[in-house]
């Protein structure tokens, strides 16, 4: 349990597989928030600055978050729209800037996979065309 955080739920599941019985499991894990040893938003927090850091958008993370049993929501705070810049810049820097619809749709596509909005990916569209293709982030 030391190297990572863990959800309530992963800990209930952990704690079944090792043959603990349901209301040994609830005190258990009713102990460990108690002592502040758990805490699902401490996990997310986690979670969530972990998948950034490898690219991935905010409908991936809220995803598994909800495997893990923990309020999706918690992802929606993020400043996504610096990632989504990391994200593509680091894909597409030396390339050609879009030119035809075809392209638009494929650097879509790359950015839809990685877990971002069909509205977030739009908005970065526009802010790419109205600042060039590579915006500085400085």
């Amino acid at each position: 349990m030391a190297r990572r955080e863990h959800s309530r739920l992963e800990l209930g599941r952990k704690l079944a597989a090792r043959g603990f019985e349901p209301p040994t499991i609830e005190t258990i894990l009713a102990e460990c928030s108690a002592q502040g040893w758990q805490s699902d938003e401490r996990f997310a927090e986690s979670l969530v600055r972990a998948r950034k850091a490898r690219g991935f958008g905010v409908n991936r993370i809220r995803q598994e978050l909800r495997l893990h049993g923990v309020d999706a929501g918690l992802a929606d705070a993020q400043d996504w729209m610096n990632d989504m810049d990391r994200v593509y810049t680091k894909k597409y820097r030396g390339k050609p800037p879009m030119t035809t619809p075809r392209e638009r749709a494929s650097r879509a596509r790359f950015l839809a996979q990685r877990g971002f909005t069909p509205s977030q990916i739009q908005d970065f569209f526009k802010r790419l065309g109205s600042a060039g293709e590579y915006p500085d982030n400085d």
